[in-house]
């Protein structure tokens, strides 16, 4: 019976130590939200709109060089544009990005992205796959990004490509509606970010 206490407790110091250990592997990194940025383009058919939406948190679950795990919130009630000079139909765009045409902003505050792997590629690049939620809907999604470690610091950079109708926004689309012509807005929006942690 002694023994068997002993080897009891041998077990569960070995079992602690692994998670202790483990856990402390693992690292997280909070996204500098002064320093990182995100920026939209949506294309047409006689042309494109681009502009920014801030990032309302983010994190990094590390371990080694690795990402596992991380989550990225976006404020979509600070969607606005910056190629249109025109004060008042910039106004206009953004207000309607914002409405239930796109992404009902009022209903939907934020959108998040929750990391659920990463892969490592050539080149410093990564693999990450995840779900993305907008509009109350949540879709997988996988992209390459550009990772790079800068001393206590690291670096993310890519493009994100969506497809907007998976997410219920259909307006100006020509896979739902028929003779849009010129005001056809195609279906896929990018997302280029630059990410510091």
């Amino acid at each position: 019976m002694k023994t068997k206490r002993i080897l009891l407790g041998l077990a569960f110091v070995m079992v602690a130590s692994f998670l202790t250990t483990s856990l402390s592997a693992q690292k997280k990194m909070d996204l500098n939200l002064d320093k990182s940025k995100v920026v939209w383009t949506g294309k047409k058919v006689t042309g494109e709109h681009s502009g920014t939406v801030m990032l309302k948190s983010g994190n990094l679950m590390m371990k080694g060089t690795k990402i596992i795990g991380g989550e990225f919130v976006m404020d979509m009630g600070s969607i606005a544009n910056t190629d249109i000079t025109d004060e008042k139909y910039r106004g206009k765009l953004e207000e309607h990005l914002k409405s239930e045409d796109f992404f009902g902003v009022t209903k939907y505050p934020e959108s998040k992205f929750v990391i659920k792997e990463s892969k490592n590629l050539k080149d410093g690049k990564l693999l990450v796959k995840g779900e993305v939620s907008i509009k109350g809907i949540t879709k997988p999604l996988e992209f390459e990004v550009n990772s790079h470690q800068h001393g206590d610091s690291h670096h993310m950079s890519g493009l994100i490509v969506i497809d907007r109708t998976q997410f219920d926004i259909k307006y100006g689309s020509g896979s739902f509606f028929d003779n849009l012509g010129d005001k056809t807005i195609h279906n896929n929006f990018e997302l280029k970010f630059d990410l510091m942690f």
